[in-house]
């Protein structure tokens, strides 16, 4: 209301400054808006009314955060993609080109990694510095709830100090610091968790930047690839299930790990976080994040010394695979309620 413009897309707050959110503050103070739950849909929904003086308008989100399928102002309707008939499963969005790696397999991603054309990739180097960015001014300046500072303090080698930089690239996002981040599938939280651990580890391991570049890449495509069966919103955390899977197959690629090894640090990975709620971004998020990469590197390490989760453990498949589309049908059909309530119990402290 006080800063936006559409054509900024997810980039939309970032006119922000001290004057609007003064603005905003004021408008929050007048008791004006009234935030709701509407629990009979799943998946990600928002809509939007706004009444004033004059007109009305109303616009709805559905399934992906830039996907709008309703429009109207006053009497006009200017969208409408058809609001009763779309569901989680069957929408506009999965028109979208990254659905498309679902006709991939695990290995055929890590081929990929291993030979694409650097100059197709060079693109990832600007994320690297970006996040990489961010995690500096984060300690720096002690963002947040000085969590990253509390980790730094810690860190005693290349591992433990880049779980402190993912802390801390997420609190200074988390706080509103006005500085880009290179997301992952969609997600920023993502993006720092699938690019941080792995960047910083190679630079002080004096690996080389093609290598680093190549790590990463595999690190995106398989949290793209375990997003697109979790969905836009899980009711597990996707920082931990798609971009610490993403992390740790990208470690594991980096470390000199071969196909059965980052396979095998995927399973690991899934055999240990995937319990993690997801609650909405927040500050809290860092910590999930710190988690997440210490989960990330542990089963890149594990995977290193062929130390697997055996297959009969809880929800893990026969293949890599599998363990993705397992882990999807616990959150998307087993933990069906529990976005539910996760939101009531959120919007009851607003």
């Amino acid at each position: 209301m006080v800063v936006g413009k559409s054509e900024y897309v997810l980039e939309v707050l970032k006119d922000v400054n001290g004057e609007s959110i003064d603005k905003a503050l004021k408008i929050v103070g007048l008791n004006i808006i009234s935030l709701k739950l509407k629990s009979d849909i799943k998946g990600l929904y928002i809509k939007v009314e706004a009444i004033g003086d004059k007109d009305t308008a109303t616009v709805i989100i559905r399934n992906a955060h830039t996907n709008i399928i309703f429009e109207s102002k006053n009497d006009d309707i200017l969208v409408d993609k058809g609001t009763d008939t779309i569901t989680a499963e069957s929408n506009s969005s999965n028109t979208e080109i990254k659905y498309e790696i679902k006709n991939f397999t695990i290995d055929e991603l890590i081929e990929y990694a291993y030979n694409v054309p650097i100059k197709d990739i060079s693109f990832i180097q600007n994320g690297i510095d970006m996040n990489l960015k961010i995690a500096d001014a984060g300690l720096k300046e002690n963002t947040g709830v000085g969590l990253g500072n509390y980790l730094y303090k810690k860190a005693s080698d290349d591992f433990t100090m880049a779980k402190a930089y993912t802390a801390a690239a997420s609190e200074a996002r988390m706080s509103g610091y006005l500085l880009p981040v290179m997301s992952s599938a969609g997600s920023g939280n993502h993006g720092l968790v699938a690019i941080i651990p792995i960047s910083y580890i190679g630079r002080k391991r004096n690996i080389s930047g093609e290598k680093i570049l190549r790590s990463v890449a595999l690190s995106h495509l398989i949290t793209i690839y375990v997003k697109v069966y979790l969905g836009a919103l899980s009711p597990v955390c996707g920082c931990g299930v798609a971009a610490g899977v993403g992390c740790s197959a990208g470690l594991t690629y980096m470390l000199n790990g071969d196909n059965a090894q980052i396979k095998g640090s995927i399973n690991n990975m899934i055999a240990g976080i995937s319990g993690m709620l997801c609650d909405g971004a927040k500050l809290g998020c860092a910590y999930k994040l710190s988690i997440s990469v210490d989960a990330a590197v542990d089963a890149a390490k594990m995977a290193i010394e062929k130390i697997y989760i055996p297959e009969d453990n809880g929800i893990l498949g026969s293949t890599a695979e599998k363990t993705i589309q397992n882990l999807a049908q616990v959150s998307n059909v087993g933990m069906n309620n529990t976005d539910e309530v996760i939101l009531d119990v959120m919007v009851k402290k607003c």
